[in-house]
């Protein structure tokens, strides 16, 4: 209960008109009558969905926040922008929103590649960037005016290699990865540092890329060396024809992965093969917290469908923007830089959210098992640090 008030307040404290605005120059309320915050999304191309279900759950927020009365007055603009899937597209989108849109404020991409292209031109500008779900580490390196409301790959790729060899009592295992993608790429590398490090052997690595349909030449040679577990560290596009070919070579043992599989399209490719594995995920529709349960009630009676992980993120990391900005009082780049640093306990819908001091959020992990019928079971908690 004493959560659940906490986060009544702090979404009220976001909601409310402040009544003792700062009236100089960096105050919001110096010019204009909305604060432009620039998304920046892949609404096309092969991680649509992710795209699509993010900024359902940001105009979510704007649209709370809005209807309370804005940001210290004002009301949210969000500026939207289609990366399609792309990075070189992500900069140039984000080289618009920066110089032609004046956007004060950055929320996007789900996808590491395009975080990383987009970040630097951020980091320029002065303009805090906040990412929602791009784990891969580099992405925050980039520099000081970018966040990340998700956890990391090696947080991550811990938990999953962790889950693997101590919950599924795997030795051997196999891995397959797009190695044309930087979120692949890296999770994998943490998968198996950590997997080797608890006594366990990659018995065989297989590659792909982003867009392939076939992928039994590889499912062959990850037969033969027996494995227990494979690790599939890719998006839910590629993983559930992996699955529905796996099966269909006669490969049994369970697929793990990471929140790059969270789609309803996932189920919906991978079908029955898909039963029976496990990956790592931001929270669960199934989580009874009634501030959980309300945002998943929220979300289906205004888009028609079931919020995934990308829009739990996207939704937290929408939140604690406004809520930065109003904190900051000011669309001065460094000060919301500033009020985002300072974030503290702040209570998202998937899960209690720091900063630490690379900007990247401290929060849960969950291991989710795809049940029969796609439904998707909490297999393990982590508690991250």
């Amino acid at each position: 209960m004493t959560r659940i008030i906490l986060a009544i307040c702090l979404i009220t404290s976001i909601l409310s008109s402040a009544a003792c605005v700062n009236k100089g120059a960096n105050s919001t309320t110096s010019t204009g009558d909305t604060i432009k915050v620039g998304v920046f999304m892949p609404m096309t191309g092969g991680t649509a969905t992710f795209g699509i279900s993010s900024v359902n759950a940001f105009k979510l927020a704007a649209d709370e926040v809005n209807k309370a009365g804005g940001i210290n007055g004002k009301q949210i603009e969000l500026v939207v922008e289609d990366t399609r899937s792309e990075a070189s597209e992500a900069a140039t989108v984000v080289s618009r929103l920066v110089t032609q849109s004046k956007v004060v404020a950055l929320l996007g991409e789900v996808g590491s590649s395009r975080s990383i292209a987009a970040a630097p031109i951020a980091q320029s500008n002065s303009i805090p960037m906040l990412t929602p779900s791009s784990t891969n580490p580099e992405v925050t390196q980039k520099g000081d005016f970018i966040f990340r409301s998700c956890f990391i790959d090696p947080v991550q790729g811990k938990a999953i290699a962790t889950f693997a060899a101590t919950k599924l009592n795997a030795k051997k295992a196999a891995i397959l990865v797009d190695k044309k993608n930087d979120y692949s790429v890296g999770l994998a590398k943490y998968i198996s540092e950590t997997f080797k490090s608890l006594g366990g052997e990659i018995v065989v690595e297989q590659a792909y890329q982003e867009g392939d349909s076939d992928f039994n030449g590889q499912l062959t040679a990850i037969k033969g060396s027996n494995p227990e577990v494979i690790f599939v560290p890719g998006y839910y596009t590629e993983v559930g024809l992996i699955a529905q070919q796996a099966r269909k070579q006669g490969i049994t043992v369970p697929l793990v992965g990471g929140d790059g599989w969270d789609s309803a399209k996932l189920y919906e490719i991978g079908k029955e093969a898909l039963e029976g594995s496990y990956f790592s995920n931001h929270y669960s529709v199934e989580d009874p917290d009634p501030k959980v349960q309300k945002f998943v009630a929220d979300y289906k009676a205004k888009y028609s469908a079931t919020p995934d992980a990308l829009a739990a993120t996207a939704y937290d990391a929408a939140l604690i923007m406004f809520d930065a900005i109003k904190r900051a009082n000011s669309t001065d780049g460094k000060m919301i830089r500033d009020a985002l640093k300072q974030t503290k306990d702040f209570p998202g819908v998937t899960g209690t959210i720091n900063f630490n001091e690379n900007r990247d959020a401290v929060k849960p992990i969950l291991m989710i098992k795809v049940g029969k019928g796609g439904k998707y079971e909490v297999a393990d908690k982590v508690l991250t640090n």
